[in-house]
């Protein structure tokens, strides 16, 4: 027990240190506007260098100071909530992998080198989805590396694409791909190979069926790691996006991820799958905005989630753990009388999710909505955006109703105790920052305040819609058989909304068993067919055959030399 403990402890003051010195060193460079190229040369062959090179600077060092420091407080906690794994080492060493691909990603400027992050984060995510080894997550499993795997695709056509600039240091030529072909292809490839890692639409069925991990995973990979990686990619190559007109597409498609994914949550009664669909949407915000010009708001917004979203998850593996693995919010209720403690932080990330003033969210939600009232932007986005904010806080009001409030429903006869004091200290620093890192990096890194001056109604209308959607998802808790028979009259739009547009069945029927189900006939009748017919198989039996009739003369077989002659004999007989 002592090991287990000692491999938990070493991994977070590990982490917990160097997050703290990307951090500093993260706003010293900001203050000072400070870029450091750092370049290793790998190998010299007469001509050919090979380079490794690292981009430290202010967004790369703050972005891997809360990776870190959000993978410290969740190996913190693992330690409680793993507690019955026997090879929690196996654990700690996977998550410690995954972080390191996130790292290489990070601080690379050059494509070859954030492939080697890219393709970490796919098979460690893979490998961490099957880790309890059930056909559920072996599912699971196949569904998430099959879909980013299209995407690594996606990002070796780049890389080759990249060729004809005569590098792989992206960096250096963002500024000069406008008015070429091979700068639309790199963009549109870049674009497919983030939408992928992002889960935005069509390829959104793998986030949620990512759920069957480990809750400390998934607070790892919904906050900061997987699904931010393409978010992250498109931040850097904003300038190239925004020449060659490609963000239009990334705009609608943010949207329709935004609103898909709103809607969903509120059919949803899995309670690791709300959330998951909750990241997924506000992934769809950052991805929209983004496509709007905004890459600073994107990243501001990328850092205030990730402390929310990952103590939203903690909170929601606290009450897992200790309801015997019960993932249904149905059997839940009343939960704020055993967990006060865990409710606390349960309440705070959900609040910030929602945008709730001088908390985490509230910084960076309300500053996007507002540029997009300030911004040219047509009616369809505009609804996306705020009807989407709405559905935010229709599916958090309908969460806390049915987790916190109301009657207690799971066994009578049950353990239930806010213990597990490992975890419980995790929390409390993540909700900590849920609180106060909005504020923080709101005067970090907007050093002087701009004003956006709007009127007074579309000032409020942020506000008004997150009322409205709370009171709306409130009454839809507590009326809960008339939404039952509202979704009963309208059963085809209700089967439609609550699963995520066919999207799950599109992914595993269309995408992927027709496909291999084709190949596998293509293959017996083809490959196995009539290329063995007339290939190698066909000239083996006739070889055969005559192997056969040459080894029977050789054998002085009687009758063959009998057949022979007759023949002879006709064929004289014939001529003359």
């Amino acid at each position: 027990m002592n090991w287990r403990l000692n491999i938990c402890f070493i991994s977070f003051i590990g982490l917990f240190i160097f997050s703290l010195f990307n951090l500093f060193m993260g706003i010293y460079f900001y203050l000072l506007d400070i870029s450091l190229f750092i370049e290793w040369e790998v190998l010299s062959l007469n001509s050919m260098n090979v380079v490794m090179t690292l981009l430290l600077d202010w967004m790369s060092l703050i972005f891997m100071g809360f990776v870190l420091f959000i993978s410290s407080m969740v190996i913190f906690y693992s330690h409680n909530y793993m507690e019955g794994d026997p090879y929690i080492s196996r654990f700690i060493i996977l998550v410690l992998m995954f972080v390191l691909s996130m790292m290489f990603l990070i601080i690379s400027p050059n494509l070859i080198s954030i492939l080697l992050g890219w393709d970490g984060l796919g098979l460690t995510s893979y490998l961490l989805v099957i880790y309890y080894q059930n056909f559920k997550s072996y599912g699971a499993g196949m569904l998430t590396v099959l879909s980013n795997r299209l995407g690594d695709v996606a990002f070796l056509l780049g890389i080759a694409w990249m060729l004809n600039y005569g590098s792989w240091n992206y960096i250096f030529y963002l500024n000069y791909m406008f008015n070429d072909i091979e700068g639309f292809m790199i963009s549109c490839l870049m674009v497919f190979a983030a939408m992928t890692k992002s889960a935005q639409i069509p390829f959104s069925s793998w986030l949620p069926a990512a759920m069957a991990a480990p809750t400390p995973v998934s607070s790892l990979v919904h906050s900061s790691t997987l699904v931010t990686a393409g978010v992250y990619l498109m931040i850097r190559f904003n300038s190239l996006l925004m020449g060659t007109g490609i963000n239009k597409y990334l705009l609608l498609v943010g949207g329709m991820t935004m609103f898909m994914s709103g809607i969903g949550a509120n059919y949803e009664f899995d309670l690791k799958k709300i959330i998951a669909l909750s990241t997924l949407s506000q992934l769809g915000l950052m991805m929209s905005i983004l496509s709007m010009g905004y890459p600073e708001l994107a990243f501001f917004h990328l850092l205030t989630h990730a402390l929310f979203k990952a103590l939203l998850f903690m909170c929601a593996g606290v009450i897992i753990h200790n309801l015997g693995d019960c993932q249904d919010i149905r059997f839940m209720g009343g939960l704020i009388m055993f967990f006060p403690l865990t409710s606390t932080c349960f309440m705070v990330s959900n609040l910030a999710l929602c945008g709730f003033p001088f908390l985490a969210g509230f910084y960076s939600k309300d500053l996007i909505l507002e540029m997009c009232l300030l911004s040219n932007l047509n009616v369809v986005s505009f609804i996306f955006y705020f009807f989407s904010t709405g559905l935010t806080a229709c599916y958090t009001l309908r969460l806390i109703y049915y987790v916190m409030c109301g009657e207690f429903n799971y066994s009578s006869c049950n353990g239930i105790l806010d213990e597990g004091w490992f975890m419980l200290k995790g929390m409390f620093c993540m909700v900590f920052m849920a609180i106060i890192g909005g504020s923080m990096l709101s005067w970090m890194l907007f050093k002087i305040p701009s004003m956006v001056c709007l009127p007074f109604l579309f000032k409020m209308l942020a506000m008004i819609v997150s009322l409205l959607g709370g009171f709306f998802g409130y009454h839809l808790s507590i009326s809960y058989y008339s939404s039952i028979s509202i979704s009963l009259n309208v059963k085809f739009i209700s089967t439609f909304l609550g699963s995520m547009w066919f999207m799950p069945y599109i992914s595993t029927r269309g995408v992927y068993i027709y496909p291999f189900y084709s190949g596998k006939m293509y293959l017996g009748s083809f490959d196995q067919g009539w290329c063995e017919y007339f290939g190698a198989q066909g000239f083996y039996s006739m070889f055969k055959r005559m192997t056969v009739s040459v080894q029977s003369f050789q054998n002085n077989f009687f009758k063959t030399y009998l057949l022979l002659f007759f023949i002879w004999l006709f064929f004289l007989i014939l001529v003359y």
